[in-house]
């Protein structure tokens, strides 16, 4: 079973930087995807960045030009880059990996974005 523990998370001005990190261990699959979510208070989860086994990315709308997921295999570690960001990006930001044969989320890290 996959487990993933995040780190990296923090407070920040607003136009800030954070780069967050999903640390992986556990025997994972061929193939695979890694993504980012995040959860503000009183709403739903949702999908920041996912990236592919291959190496495809995919953002949401609200991340495209500000964020960037990567992954380093070697290190068995992804990570999501920040650059500008807003108070409404103030979260708690978990990692997700998912496998044909596995599900598993790490526990979450907070960013807040606040002067």
């Amino acid at each position: 079973q996959v487990q993933l523990v995040e780190s990296g998370g923090g407070l920040v001005q607003p136009g800030g930087s954070l780069r967050l990190s999903c640390a992986i261990s556990g025997s994972t699959d061929s193939f695979n995807y890694m993504a980012w979510y995040r959860q503000a208070a009183a709403k739903q989860r949702e999908r920041v960045a996912l990236i592919t086994s291959s190496g495809s990315r995919t953002y949401h709308d609200s991340a495209k030009g500000r964020f960037t997921i990567s992954r380093d295999n070697a290190k068995n570690t992804m990570y999501l880059q920040m650059n500008s960001l807003s108070p409404s990006d103030t979260a708690v930001y978990y990692c997700k990996y998912q496998s044909a044969l596995q599900t598993s989320w790490g526990l979450g890290t907070q960013v807040t974005v606040s002067s």
